[in-house]
């Protein structure tokens, strides 16, 4: 903690909650760069590195619902898709170990705890992963402005699902594409031909779990 903050209900909260987890607590004017986020907020906390999550297991559970992200670089849209996956029920989350931003603070403090729930794979290649989800009976769905199919209209509700989204700009890489079952586009209404990579995980992620939920109903 900053030993310049102001006194506030919830520092004594945060100590409290410390303490009754048997975490020590210390002050330090050092924060902000201890922190390394561009906006620290006054705490910090230390944790052991998360465990990641095995990629086969994953593709293996019946009720898979796994984001697949090839090659999203921006830490804040990370984090908004960790939120937004977590939320819909997702089952986990796959990133490529290169060309693509892994969990930092950034990406933390955007997922907003998230990350402490979503289980998180990293794989060589998103290509070659969905070739290993067909061969377990998992469908590929990918989100491309060019898709010839529409989101709303995408029947896959019960089945095994990974949904598979490109990174900022160049959208789904050539290989992806192919190796996908399905390409939906979002419809876009106004004069802007596509959605930022976290707004379109959003509504893919909900709109899977939407058809789960009306088809268990």
């Amino acid at each position: 903690m900053d030993g310049a903050l102001e006194p506030a209900p919830v520092l004594d909260e945060i100590i409290k909650l410390a303490e009754r987890a048997g975490a020590p607590v210390r002050m330090t004017p050092k924060i902000d760069q201890l922190s390394r986020t561009d906006a620290a907020q006054g705490v910090i906390a230390r944790g052991d590195p998360l465990p990641l999550a095995v990629d086969d297991e994953l593709l293996a559970d019946p009720n898979a619902f796994v984001l697949a992200l090839d090659g999203v670089t921006d830490p804040r849209n990370l984090g908004a898709i960790f939120r937004t996956a977590e939320g819909a029920g997702a089952t986990g989350v796959l990133l490529p170990r290169r060309r693509s931003v892994h969990v930092t603070p950034a990406v933390t403090k955007a997922a907003a705890g998230a990350v402490e729930h979503l289980p998180i794979a990293l794989v060589s290649g998103i290509p070659a992963l969905l070739e290993r989800a067909g061969r377990a009976g998992v469908w590929a769905v990918g989100l491309d402005e060019r898709g010839p199919g529409d989101l709303f209209s995408l029947e896959l509700a019960t089945e095994p699902v990974v949904l598979v989204l490109g990174g900022e700009g160049r959208g789904l890489s050539r290989l992806a594409r192919e190796r996908c079952d399905v390409l939906v586009r979002i419809p876009m209404l106004g004069r802007v031909s596509s959605l930022n990579v976290a707004t379109a995980a959003g509504l893919a992620a909900y709109e899977v779990a939407r058809r789960r939920h009306s088809s268990a109903t």
